[in-house]
Formats: structure tokens, C-alpha cells, sequence
């Protein structure tokens, strides 16, 4: 019989609790306590409005000291982007992931580091002048570079590995971005087992790049996302075909075309589908494409390096030639050379970060061309609640950038087909006829995603709980 069909049993030493991604999206953060024994499984960033980026500055709600080890499900800035408080603040256990997420961390950490300092030494010229209090960086480069030197072996899908006394892992293939993983926990409280299964975040099926998700195996309890928990995705071919069609259309009215991108997975897949969109025809050769993004350059470097994250099919496409390239793409690391794109009024193709526009190359763009009715602006990924992005897409007037008021004249495409995240059919088919003890549902917006998913699951007879901020639920 299946640990997930066995007779209810209350573990005695075994707990659970959410410090992140509780009904909201951003912040994935869980601890896992078993026989004094405590895990966490991500630590990343809120992201969103001021009062998200205020929560990364609180009390993790544990002592980072007491950690024995941290599991990393992939490289995105939402699960891995406080690491390197954790670390400043006591953190010395390991930290295992996968290979391609190891390497892709180190770029993301880094970066993020940069840009908050960055920050920091902006808002203390400012405080200056107003004579108001200076505010200090979440983390600096040095503390995101000590960070990674606690990062362990690397782990491969499928492997078990004994994270500390008590506790296995099995790291399966999440098919989210390169690397990423859902983690299955065997926990021994002396008494018996428990089997506890983390979603991570899941990847849409039928991509081009990666493998679809691993289905959920047999488990206890699972903690899963609901991104997109309440709705479907377009279809990939529609989305695609929208892409060309805002493209040409950009083009021949001698405009530009903004793509705020993450630079994980969504600037990879957007320069493949434009790069097939040239090879059919669909929209003209002698574009100029810019990645402006220096840790999406470095990504797609990292890519390469990874075939066994691949599908089959895209491991032939490699085989074949590079599905990336086309004549006219430019890849800008320097920031003089992303000053410069400024100064294209029309006809160009620019994919910059970051993808929800609270920050990086993208906003410098945005404010050259979004008050430009020849222009388009093109979202092809997800926007939490209070970003610059969501406010566009949501169709504000005007909006903020750098301190100026900019006019919202460029034409708004929104084209949800190329999520990274499963959607609410797919969600349902990676849980598939398992009927755990109970889903805790999180990273997902509460009044959609969550109480969307919590509905489907009670329909199937799941028990479901939706978790609030450092609640701590015995399992």
C-alpha cells in the first residue's frame, strides 16, 4: 500500500511551517521541523509594491543559526533571492540543488547584490539632499559571494540524498526553468515515515526546451503552487503566433518592441520562438535584436552548458546548429552599450529585464518608448500585484519611472502563452489520482489562484489548507 493511502496517522516530531508565498505569489520560503531536525527548502525574495519589498527587511520567523540545511528548487530571485541574508545572519549548513541551478544562482545572486547597492548608494544621495535617514542594502556582493560558497555537491533528478539525520531528498525535474526541481522529502521521526512533496514551481508541458514535469510521486503531504490556479494558458502555438504578429506590426509603423523579460527561461524561449519566427518567414530577417540583460546573456551561456535539463527534440535542434542565433541579435552586457539602443527610435526588437519592470535595464526603455504611439510593449510573463508591469498591463494612464511621469501611449500586448508555470488543467495533472492527507497551497494570489485550486481539490475529495505566514502546522 502507498504511503499516500495509508491510515491517518499524526507524526509526533514532524512540523511544517510557510515563511513565504503565503497567500501571495513572491517569498517561498518552508521550513520543515522532524525530530528537532530543521530544514528549509528555498529562501527567496518578495517582490511587488513597497510594502513586499519592506517584508525582505522582517524577521525571517526562525532563526537562521538553526537551520541544518537549506534545498533549493531553482535559481528565480523569488526562491533564492535571500540566501545570502540567511548566511549573514547565522546560516551554515549546505545548500544542495542542481547543477544548472548551482550555476545559475551564482548569476543571479550576484547580479541582485549589485543592483541593491546600487540602490542603496542612490537612496543615500537622496537621503542626503532631504536629510532623511540612509537605508542599507539587503545584502552586498560580498555577502552573496560568501553565500555561494555554501552551495554542495550537485544534485541529479532522481538521486536520494541524506540531507541531515532523518531526513532524504529526491530532487525530480520540474520542468520550470533550466534546472528546477520539485523535491520529495522521506522524513523519520522515530515512530514511522512521512513523505512530503514540494511543488517548487511546475513548468507548462509540450515546451520546446525542457522536458515536461516529472507527475507528482506517492506523498503524505504536498505543498503546492497555484500561479496559475484558476485559469488556463492560451496555447502555445496562438501565443507564438501572437509574438510574430506584434512584431510585424511594430515594425512596419517603424516603432520598437520592448520585452520585458526574466532572464531565466522566458528570454531563452522568446529568442527561440523569434529565431523560428525568421527561419518561416514570419517576421523579417534583418531585424536588430538586442538582449540587453547581462545575467540573460550569461543564462544562455549557461544553457548550453546543460543538455541534460533538455527535451529530445531540442537536443537535436542543438545538434543542428545554434537555435538562438540570427544574423541581426546583439547581446549588450555594458551599460554604455544599452545607453546607446536609446537611440533607436524604430525597428528594433529589445528583450531586457526584469520581466515585472521594478527594476533594471528594462525601465530605462521603457521610459524612451512608452510614450511613443509607434511603439509596443509585449508581456509574456506573469506581473504581481503592485510592479510597474501589472500597472501597465492593468491599463494606468501614466505611470513612474526614474521619477518622471511617463505617458502610457505605446500599444500593450499581453500574451500569457508563455508562462513558465503550469496552468490550473496542468496543475490538477501533475497531482494527477493521488490523494494525499492534505495540499498546502501557496505562491499564488489568495483570492485567485488558491481559493481557485482549493475548490478543484475539494471537488476531487482533496483536503486542502492554505497556510498563513509563519503558521506552524504539525503533521
Amino acid at each position: 500500500m502507498s504511503h499516500a493511502t495509508e491510515a491517518p496517522r499524526k507524526t509526533r516530531n514532524i512540523t511544517y511551517s510557510c515563511h513565504g508565498a503565503a497567500k501571495q505569489v513572491t517569498g517561498s520560503c518552508h521550513l520543515v521541523t522532524c525530530n528537532g531536525r530543521r530544514v528549509l527548502i528555498d529562501c527567496g525574495l518578495f517582490q511587488g509594491g513597497p510594502e513586499q519589498e519592506e517584508a525582505n527587511y522582517q524577521p525571517f520567523g526562525f532563526d537562521p543559526a538553526s537551520i541544518d540545511a537549506l534545498l533549493l528548487t531553482h535559481a528565480h530571485l523569488d526562491h533564492c533571492g535571500r540566501i545570502p541574508r540567511l548566511v549573514r545572519e547565522g546560516f551554515r549548513g549546505p545548500i544542495f540543488t542542481t547543477a544548472a541551478t548551482r550555476e545559475l544562482a551564482r548569476v543571479v545572486l550576484i547580479d541582485a547584490a549589485g543592483l541593491q547597492e546600487e540602490a542603496a548608494r542612490r537612496q543615500l544621495r537622496s537621503a542626503r539632499r532631504r536629510d532623511e535617514p540612509k537605508t542599507e542594502p539587503l545584502y552586498t556582493l560580498d555577502d552573496a559571494f560568501h553565500a555561494l560558497d555554501f552551495f554542495t555537491g550537485d544534485v541529479r533528478y532522481g538521486d536520494m540524498v541524506a540531507v541531515t539525520q532523518g531526513v532524504r531528498a529526491q530532487f525530480l525535474d520540474a520542468g520550470h526553468i533550466l534546472g528546477s526541481a520539485s523535491i520529495l522529502l522521506e522524513l523519520d521521526d522515530g515512530e514511522g515515515t512521512c513523505r512530503m512533496l514540494f511543488s517548487g514551481d511546475l513548468g507548462s508541458p509540450g515546451r520546446p526546451i525542457l522536458r515536461d514535469p516529472t507527475p507528482a510521486p506517492d506523498a503524505d503531504y504536498v505543498v503546492m503552487e497555484t500561479t496559475y490556479g484558476d485559469r488556463p494558458h492560451r496555447p502555445l502555438p496562438d501565443s507564438v503566433d501572437e509574438l510574430h504578429q506584434a512584431v510585424r506590426q511594430t515594425i512596419e509603423r517603424h516603432g520598437n518592441v520592448i520585452i520585458p523579460t526574466f532572464a531565466l527561461e522566458r528570454a531563452q524561449d522568446v529568442l527561440y520562438y523569434l529565431h523560428r519566427g525568421i527561419e518561416d518567414g514570419a517576421i523579417p530577417s534583418h531585424i536588430p535584436i538586442f538582449l540587453d540583460s547581462p545575467m540573460a546573456v550569461s543564462a544562455t551561456e549557461i544553457f548550453r552548458r546543460h543538455p541534460e535539463c533538455f527535451g529530445e527534440n531540442f537536443v537535436k535542434e542543438l545538434q543542428g546548429g545554434d537555435p538562438f542565433a540570427m544574423p541581426g541579435l546583439h547581446f549588450t552586457r555594458e551599460s554604455a552599450e544599452s545607453m546607446a539602443i536609446n537611440n533607436i527610435e524604430g525597428g528594433a526588437i529589445i528583450l531586457a529585464g526584469s520581466g515585472m519592470c521594478n527594476g533594471g535595464r528594462v525601465q530605462h526603455h521603457l521610459k524612451h518608448n512608452l510614450w511613443r504611439d509607434k511603439s509596443s510593449i509585449v508581456f509574456v510573463g506573469y506581473a504581481a500585484e503592485g510592479t510597474l508591469a501589472r500597472r501597465i498591463i492593468d491599463g494606468a494612464p501614466s505611470v513612474r519611472i526614474f521619477n518622471d511621469e511617463i505617458r502610457v501611449r505605446a500599444q500593450i500586448w499581453t500574451i500569457n502563452g508563455f508562462s513558465a508555470h503550469a496552468d490550473q488543467g496542468s496543475l490538477l495533472a501533475w497531482l494527477g489520482h493521488r490523494h494525499p492527507r492534505k495540499v498546502f497551497l501557496v505562491h499564488g494570489e489568495y483570492d485567485r489562484g488558491m481559493k481557485a485550486m482549493e475548490q478543484c481539490l475539494s471537488d476531487r475529495g482533496i483536503a486542502s489548507q492554505i497556510p498563513a505566514i509563519h503558521e506552524s502546522i504539525p503533521l
